[in-house]
């Protein structure tokens, strides 16, 4: 089974069991007492903090131990709006953070503050320009801008250190989600806070980090006691702590080639995937991006089936795709981004992938893929080739509009198949004529759009319609231009 989903977590690292067990044996006992034990946790633990503070950039009494990426970003930004409630109650995020920043943010406007965020390019970039737009642009004094160093579903790495220098020219903290970033090298720029999460570089489940640079404002929100600078209370797990520590520093020993040589790789896949697969739009910027990871959407196809297929096929992959998850919303950061969010794959190779197993993941994903669209009978890939394209297929449901153009009722039905029916449906018209999809999934707000620019269609935008005691949803009209 090769497993390319790197992205979400690695298996703990060898370093990283070699050093659990050491500590296991010596980090027990209460770092804060005096005794002989104590001084030896002790001993574990700031030689832990040295080391991660080290792979930061920063202090070692500017870091501090959390029980996990998601702690430390809460603890962070609550932490930093807090410190900083007199200079201004307004939170800016970028449209694609990790969701953990998002729930902060959501939490801060309950409290009664205010929260916007700043758009992104189609290639998933926050440009320093817009960040210089929003915080012009903010109802008051900004408290936090939270921008991640690289995003974690397409990849695309921001530019930090410019986005930082705004932020400081504007006397705005900057907290920095580096979740995905830190094992391949430090974040640069002039940033006040950093968060980070030691499962993404094959450290143990369970332990976060957050610095906080000398000079930032930071108030506690919780209550404290006296343990990793009255900033994360309770018990620290010295051994999970060293763990984390050692197989950062062991990563970051091979970072450097271990980069260089995914990199190629996932170019591979960046290239060669648009040529095996039709109708395929790959996502992310090609160039300014995380070295091992590749994102693409896979038009007419069901997001679900397809990484099932993939996984039978043993291949572990993971997406961000509206049909994998129980919420049936597109990804945040692919909606934010106005990219084809169906059939989406994300593969983020792990350190030691080997050049065969992407190869063989090469041969496989064309039948894969067809595989799944052949069971939607969608256009080309599966249906019925004796059937004239002007002809409705089986079970599409359609009428006339007002005007005359055609209506598809797709209500109730989830992605992809509303683009399914409209690919069916667009033969129907006449060049220059106009089709109407009536559609609830909020999908459909992408990935019509999307289905349209690689048709060479024109897409004529989307209504909301009434609900009048049944589903509401939206018309989305298209021009047929070929």
């Amino acid at each position: 089974m090769a497993y390319f989903d790197a992205a979400s977590a690695l298996p703990l690292h060898p370093v990283a069991q070699q050093a659990l067990v050491a500590a296991v044996a010596d980090g027990w006992a209460d770092p804060a007492r005096p005794h002989r034990e104590g001084r030896r946790a002790r001993l574990l633990l700031d030689a832990a903090r040295e080391t991660a503070a080290e792979a930061v950039g920063c202090r070692p009494d500017e870091l501090v131990f959390t029980s996990s990426g998601t702690a430390a970003l809460h603890r962070g930004v609550a932490g930093a709006l807090a410190g900083r409630a007199r200079a201004g109650r307004h939170l800016l995020v970028s449209a694609v953070e990790h969701s953990a920043v998002l729930h902060a943010a959501e939490a801060h406007g309950a409290a009664g503050g205010t929260t916007a965020e700043i758009p992104v390019d189609r290639l998933g970039r926050v440009t320093p320009g817009a960040v210089a737009e929003a915080l012009g642009a903010a109802p008051g004094p900004t408290a936090l801008v939270c921008v991640q160093s690289a995003n974690h579903e397409v990849g695309t790495a921001q530019p930090v250190a410019e986005i930082a220098a705004e932020c400081r020219a504007a006397g705005v903290p900057l907290l920095v989600d580096a979740a995905q970033s830190l094992a391949w090298g430090r974040v640069g720029g002039d940033w006040s806070l950093l968060a980070a999460s030691a499962h993404k570089w094959g450290g143990p489940s369970g332990v976060g980090l957050l610095a906080v640079r000398k000079g930032t404002r930071f108030a506690p929100v919780a209550p404290v006691d006296e343990r990793e600078s009255g900033r994360v209370p309770g018990f620290e797990n010295i051994p999970a702590v060293v763990a984390a520590a050692a197989s950062l520093r062991a990563v970051r020993a091979e970072a450097a080639a271990e980069a260089t040589r995914l990199t190629a790789l996932v170019e591979r896949v960046r290239t060669r995937v648009p040529e095996l697969v039709p109708d395929v739009e790959v996502v992310g910027d090609p160039v300014r991006r995380l070295p091992h990871l590749v994102t693409f959407s896979c038009l007419h196809v069901d997001g679900e089936a397809l990484l099932h297929a993939l996984d039978r096929a043993g291949f572990s992959v993971s997406s961000g795709s509206s049909c994998t998850s129980s919420t049936l919303t597109p990804s945040h950061v692919l909606r934010a981004m106005g990219v084809l969010s169906e059939g989406n794959v994300r593969v983020s190779l792990p350190p030691g992938t080997a050049p065969e197993e992407v190869d063989r993941f090469l041969d496989v994903l064309p039948g894969v893929v067809a595989g799944v669209r052949a069971q939607l009978a969608a256009p080309g890939a599966g249906a019925d080739p004796t059937r004239p394209p002007a002809e409705p297929a089986a079970g599409e449901t359609s009428g006339e509009g007002p005007a005359g153009e055609l209506v598809i009722d797709s209500l109730g039905k989830r992605c992809p198949i509303p683009v399914i029916e409209l690919a069916r449906a667009i033969g129907r018209v006449p060049v220059g004529g106009t089709i109407t999809v009536l559609a609830d999934d909020v999908a459909a707000r992408l990935d019509i759009p999307a289905w349209c620019e690689m048709r060479g269609q024109e897409y004529l935008g989307e209504t909301a319609r009434e609900a009048d005691g049944g589903p509401g949803g939206s018309a989305y009209r298209v021009r047929r231009l070929a």
